[in-house]
């Protein structure tokens, strides 16, 4: 009995460690110290600057590290098989859309999960005392978005660089209408929406809803993504070139 727990730790292990280093790659060390240089910066003016630091400002200044995290093994993922000459041997998995993506998009997840309680418990000493796995979970939310969102892209424009592109320019639209709209009714439909900036004039009866419906429609759309994504990998001769 123990020998077999053994194996099957050894044999998760091993599985867990190789998909950590074909879906991450030698270039996710760009963007985890990218996001670890963006957070040192953040952090440092924040420090250094007059006005003190709220929830709702630590809340922003996570977000895009983590985005930056999430974007590479999500979006790049596909064209990683392709680059380590393993997508024809992967296609030969029976249901390989479930057994290999499913177990590498929840690594991904929990990996992401795991920096972004480093960085909050950081923030937690360095600015702001707060409840560090509140924040941890309110942004796990637009990264699971935007990590399924580029998986999807992944399998329709089937190259890294194309998905990238697509998803970068869906970002910055959906950044420039968050910019522009000034009506809690719009925001309820922002993949950026903050749910600890809440306006002075709005009650929190009010706001508390329109925080559940906004995560509500982000996770709608994260699982369409994720189940249409899985879907596309059936299609095996349009991956094989």
């Amino acid at each position: 009995m123990e020998n077999q727990k053994s194996v099957f730790i050894s044999i998760v292990s091993e599985l867990v460690r190789y998909n950590i280093k074909v879906v991450f790659g030698s270039k996710f060390v760009y963007f985890l110290g990218g996001s670890f240089m963006f957070f040192l910066l953040i952090t440092g003016i924040s420090l250094f600057s007059s006005s003190v630091p709220d929830i709702a400002s630590l809340y922003y200044q996570l977000l895009f590290p983590a985005l930056l995290l999430i974007f590479f093994p999500t979006v790049y993922g596909i064209q990683n098989d392709e680059d380590a000459r393993i997508l024809e041997i992967l296609f030969s998995i029976p249901n390989y859309r479930f057994k290999v993506w499913m177990v590498r998009l929840l690594i991904i997840l929990v990996m992401v999960w795991c920096v972004i309680l480093l960085l909050s418990f950081l923030d937690y000493f360095i600015l702001l005392r707060h409840n560090i796995f509140v924040l941890s979970v309110q942004l796990m939310v637009p990264v699971i978005f935007f990590g399924t969102l580029g998986f999807f892209f992944s399998t329709v424009v089937r190259n890294g660089h194309g998905a990238a592109v697509v998803v970068i320019v869906l970002a910055v639209i959906a950044w420039f209408l968050e910019i522009l709209s000034d009506s809690l009714s719009v925001w309820v439909w922002s993949v950026f929406f903050n749910p600890f900036d809440m306006p002075s004039d709005t009650s929190t009866v009010v706001w508390d809803l329109a925080v559940a419906r906004n995560r509500i429609y982000l996770m709608v759309v994260s699982v369409v993504a994720l189940l249409w994504g899985l879907l596309n990998l059936q299609r095996r001769e349009k991956f094989m070139r």
